[in-house]
């Protein structure tokens, strides 16, 4: 049938409201044009983020009334370990809160001062962590991940040229590992190929250099190598995920994306010097290491939702629903970022309002025009997320203004979708009625989680 729908039936609802647009012009204005600032309840659609937000299943429901909450070597997590372990194939396996905690305490153990850490593409809290322990975060993202328009697979692929010379440049000595995000959220949710990851893995053998994979979105990036790389269309996603984390030396993830969980997360290694620090480092941070801040009934979320992300049918769904959206865009002339991702849309903030200066964020703009006009709540992916200030503290832009909508999984259906379309397409049309904003506040670090805008 051509028709695709959803492996699964609802089973429980909850409830959503609309509030006026008079009263979200007042929410925004009370937030100080940050949408991370609303309340929830003032969002219809929430497309912030996918990191926590998706629905559970009757297993995973289930699985939560059998949480062991001992406090050490609990059977939830030999669960956890288990499933863990299946997939990622790592000796010393460490439970997390959540990602962004895994991701402080390798930095923490493993980034000195000065050193360098590349990567396809950081995220925000990865680079944040990074640079917090004095290290730097390079983007090496190949050349065709840096074209919007072309719709070609693996954006999301690293540049080994560009490795090899930063190596040559910075030496071994100042890179102590080099990163794979999988998928690539900067770059528009892209993917990375299997290819990919072997040629960086054979190089950094070369040089001794281990290689660590953000994993977060491991199971949509095995769905995209099945789908469209020659040699896996006969593999399970399980047997793809396996080879992926086979070419790593260790693993972060937040599991709160494709361990379908609402909190979670993991490093994993084979380094046994790594492990030992991280184990201590992970007691006095976030607790005993077979629970690692996580109550036993999470562990036990998280077994069954890890296997979950890798079944077929739930990632064919996933991915149509992505594909629909960005039909309908293309349709529309509507600036997008193709192909499409594995669990996001991201709209060209730049080609969108391209009468908005870089440093004036046309991204925000964006992102709260969607919120006026429909209630939509999204994620600005460009300067203000990702710009940042030279030596001479002058802001230098991000190269690229994205707008990100997230899709929680297993929450929207068809006439959701087909809302937050006629919302797009009504802002589109409208397009030259929205302004630039600049900031009036903000922290050090991460700043677009707080900081306040004005308009211009």
């Amino acid at each position: 049938m051509r028709t695709i729908i959803e492996p699964f039936r609802i089973k429980m609802t909850e409830p959503i409201h609309l509030i006026s647009k008079a009263d979200r012009e007042k929410a925004l204005a009370k937030a100080h044009n940050n949408v991370f600032l609303l309340d929830a309840d003032d969002c219809c659609i929430d497309l912030l983020t996918d990191s926590g937000t998706g629905a559970m299943s009757a297993q995973q429901w289930a699985a939560l009334m059998l949480g062991d909450e001992s406090y050490a070597g609990s059977r939830s997590w030999k669960k956890f370990e288990a499933s863990v372990r299946q997939i990622t194939g790592m000796k010393h396996i460490f439970p997390t809160h959540q990602g962004r905690a895994a991701e402080s305490l390798m930095a923490h153990i493993l980034v000195k001062e000065n050193d360098v850490i590349p990567n396809n593409s950081h995220f925000d809290t990865t680079r944040a962590n990074i640079e917090f322990s004095g290290g730097n975060a390079l983007n090496l993202l190949c050349d065709k991940g840096m074209d919007l328009k072309s719709d070609i697979p693996f954006k999301g692929d690293m540049d080994v040229e560009k490795l090899a010379a930063v190596i040559e440049k910075y030496g071994v000595e100042r890179i102590p590992f080099c990163m794979i995000t999988v998928t690539n959220n900067t770059g528009g949710g892209q993917p990375v190929s299997m290819a990919n990851i072997k040629a960086v893995k054979k190089l950094l053998i070369k040089y001794k250099i281990p290689l660590i994979i953000d994993s977060c979105r491991f199971a949509e990036n095995a769905y995209f190598i099945h789908e469209l790389e020659d040699g896996y269309a006969d593999k399970s996603l399980l047997e793809i995920a396996q080879e992926m984390f086979s070419y790593a030396d260790a693993a972060t993830m937040s599991a709160k994306k494709d361990g379908l969980a609402n909190i979670g997360g993991f490093f994993v290694c084979q380094n046994d010097e790594w492990a030992e620090n991280f184990r201590n480092m992970l007691i006095l941070r976030e607790g005993f290491p077979t629970y690692g801040g996580l109550a036993g009934r999470d562990l036990e979320i998280l077994s069954v939702g890890l296997m979950e992300a890798l079944d077929y049918d739930y990632q064919v769904y996933r991915h149509a629903t992505i594909s629909y959206m960005g039909k309908f865009l293309q349709s529309k002339g509507i600036p997008y970022v193709k192909p499409v991702g594995g669990h996001a849309v991201f709209l060209d903030a730049k080609e969108f309002l391209p009468h908005i200066p870089q440093l004036e964020y046309p991204g925000i703009g964006l992102v709260n025009a969607l919120y006026i006009e429909g209630g939509i709540r999204s994620v600005e992916l460009g300067s203000v997320m990702f710009g940042h200030f030279d030596t001479n503290g002058k802001e230098i832009p991000s190269p690229i203004e994205l707008v990100r909508l997230a899709f929680p999984r297993r929450v929207y259906t068809q006439s959701h979708f087909d809302y937050m379309l006629e919302v797009i397409e009504n802002v589109w049309q409208n397009r030259t009625k929205i302004g630039g904003h600049r900031i009036t506040s903000q922290p050090d670090f991460l700043r677009h989680f707080t900081c306040h805008f004005a308009k211009i």
